[in-house]
C-alpha cells in the first residue's frame, strides 16, 4: 500500500509533481492525506490536516521539498533499489523502524543505531515524537554509535 507514491516521487523530477501539488492546493491536500490515512489508528482531525498542508504549502522550500529525497535517492543509486545492499554512503546512519512506514532507507554496514517500534508510520515524528526523540538521544548520546559525528560551529563533538 502506498508504494505507487514512492515510485512516482523517485522517478519524476520534483518540479514535475509541483504543478499537481501547488495549483490548486487541493492536490497537496489529497497527496498528504493519502500518506496519513491513520493506518496506526491515529486519525488526523481537520486542524492537523490543515496544519500539515500549511507547513508544506507556505514554507520557503515549497510543497515539493519533501519529494526531493525520493528522486535524489533514485539518482544516487542509479536505479538500484533503495533496499539494495550496495553502499551509497559512508556516513554513520541510524534507523528507527516504524512498522507502517512505506520505505525503510538504511541497509548499510555504516548503520550505527537501529530500533524497532510497535506503532508509527510515515509521519512518525509527529505521531510518535517521544519514541523518535529517545532514539536520537541514544544514537548521539554518550554510548551511541554516532557520538562525535555532529560537530558544533567550533568543530567540537
Amino acid at each position: 500500500m502506498g508504494v505507487g507514491y514512492y515510485i512516482e516521487q523517485s522517478t519524476r523530477q520534483p518540479q514535475t509533481l509541483l504543478y499537481g501539488l501547488a495549483d490548486p492546493p487541493i492536490g497537496l491536500l489529497a497527496w498528504t492525506r493519502s500518506s496519513s490515512n491513520g493506518r496506526t489508528g491515529i486519525p488526523w482531525d481537520d486542524d492537523e490536516v490543515l496544519t500539515w498542508i500549511s507547513i508544506y504549502y507556505f514554507s520557503r522550500a515549497g510543497p515539493t521539498a519533501s519529494l526531493r529525497i525520493y528522486y535524489e535517492n533514485q539518482q544516487a543509486t542509479r536505479g538500484r533499489s533503495a533496499y539494495s545492499e550496495e553502499e551509497t554512503t559512508t556516513v554513520p546512519a541510524g534507523h528507527s523502524h516504524f512498522p507502517k512506514e512505506l520505505v525503510h532507507w538504511y541497509k548499510t554496514k555504516y548503520l550505527v543505531f537501529s530500533s524497532e517500534h510497535e506503532r508509527g508510520e510515515h509521519f512518525a515524528a509527529y505521531e510518535q515524537p517521544q519514541e523518535l526523540v529517545d532514539d536520537l538521544r541514544k544514537m548521539f548520546g554518550k554510548d551511541g554509535g554516532a557520538l562525535g559525528v555532529a560537530k558544533d560551529k567550533n568543530g567540537y563533538a
